[in-house]
């Protein structure tokens, strides 16, 4: 018997209490998912996720009777959030799929621990755990696959691509984190055959799946074979070679600089401030995401301080990485603060400008200078400069 091996997340305060309530002890309800998978792996866990044969007004029940804050968060697809020391542990009870379309299910609840594996994605996520013995359950040897740092589709890859088409940038997203050597040949050509359905998938959910993908430690292999093999042709047909995101991973480990997703996926897009806005757009980026997209796309370069400056240190760093060289002691630039103005409007003033227009632009041309100049304390005899001048141009 292949026992779970003991893990922190497990002794979290109040996770006694929650697994008393929910029947842990008398086997009706189980580890499952990722924080099993992960364990086994020697990951650290950060999301922990219950399954249960007790249905979700029962574990609401229970959960209240035990004096556990519980949050209806998915009832209809039978997810209840018991929360316990001040962090979530998703409890959702056992189901079948009822009926698919590649976006959502219909589902129905079950008291078939198998079938409700079954309805996973793939092996290595269908594991559960019996909380009092560690027992681990693993109906489709997923637990040779861990070993073996395979991801596989549990059945017929095409079957379950068919029932959610993210299963397709997940299979590669998995494959980038867990997988060893080359792809599943199964699954990677279902991926392949069936890349059109991702059309039909919100552009909100393919960006989140993609900003994962792109955030792992060394995501460039795998996206380049996603290219080879036509995956981003359908909805992302900007995304046509990965060499620019090989140099730039290599480029953020020589210079200690920690992976950031909007960076990579700038590095996937030709240098073109609209094309970058464009996908932005499609993919429904937040306002800061698709400037920062939109800004990492052209390529003027400065000295690292004044960019950052300017831009804000992620955007500086966006810019060397992709455009430039990665520098010695570039990493320090994450947590450089932007020096202040030793100088304002008030100070203008005083010195005999007129307040309005004058000052603003004069207060432009000194601060110009002064981060062209390395940011000098000492800005008198330059703010006198740019006074005298705007005197003049005045009279």
């Amino acid at each position: 018997m292949t026992t779970l091996p003991q893990a922190a997340w497990q002794d979290r305060p109040g996770m006694d209490k929650l697994l008393d309530a929910l029947g842990g002890g008398e086997g009706e309800t189980r580890w499952v998912g990722g924080c099993v998978r992960d364990t086994l792996l020697g990951l650290e866990v950060s999301d922990v996720d219950l399954a249960t044969r007790l249905r979700p007004d029962e574990v609401i029940r229970r959960l209240e009777a035990a004096r556990i804050k519980a949050v209806p968060t998915g009832l209809a697809h039978g997810t209840v959030t018991g929360v316990v020391g001040g962090a979530p542990v998703e409890i959702t009870t056992l189901r079948r799929d009822v009926a698919t379309d590649g976006r959502r299910a219909t589902i129905a609840f079950t008291d078939d621990w198998r079938e409700d594996a079954a309805r996973r994605d793939f092996t290595i996520n269908a594991l559960s755990a019996d909380p009092a013995s560690g027992e681990i359950f693993d109906y489709f040897e997923g637990l040779a696959d861990l070993e073996a740092r395979r991801v596989r589709f549990i059945g017929d890859p095409l079957a379950r691509i068919a029932e959610d088409h993210l299963r397709i940038l997940r299979f590669f997203r998995f494959h980038a984190r867990f997988g060893r050597d080359a792809p599943d040949t199964a699954g990677l050509a279902a991926c392949a055959a069936r890349a059109n359905d991702l059309m039909a998938l919100s552009r909100e959910r393919i960006a989140d799946e993609l900003l994962k993908l792109l955030a792992l430690p060394d995501p460039a292999p795998t996206v380049a074979l996603m290219v080879e093999q036509g995956i981003f042709r359908p909805v992302l047909p900007e995304i046509a070679e990965a060499d620019r995101l090989l140099a730039l991973v290599a480029a953020e480990q020589k210079a200690g600089i920690a992976a950031d997703p909007l960076r990579r996926l700038a590095a996937l897009l030709p240098v073109d401030a609209d094309a970058a806005a464009g996908l932005a757009g499609r993919l429904r980026l937040s306002k800061r995401q698709t400037r920062r997209l939109v800004s990492a796309a052209r390529p003027g370069l400065d000295s690292p301080e004044r960019l950052a400056y300017w831009l804000g240190s992620a955007e500086a760093i966006d810019r060397i990485l992709l455009h430039g060289t990665a520098e010695p002691g570039l990493a320090g630039l994450q947590q450089w603060q932007k020096p202040r103005l030793p100088v304002g409007g008030g100070d203008l003033v005083a010195r005999g400008l007129k307040a309005g227009p004058l000052v603003a632009a004069t207060l432009q041309a000194i601060e110009r200078e002064w981060v062209e100049s390395g940011f000098p304390k000492e800005v008198d005899a330059l703010v006198g400069r740019h006074v005298a001048q705007a005197l003049r141009s005045s009279q």
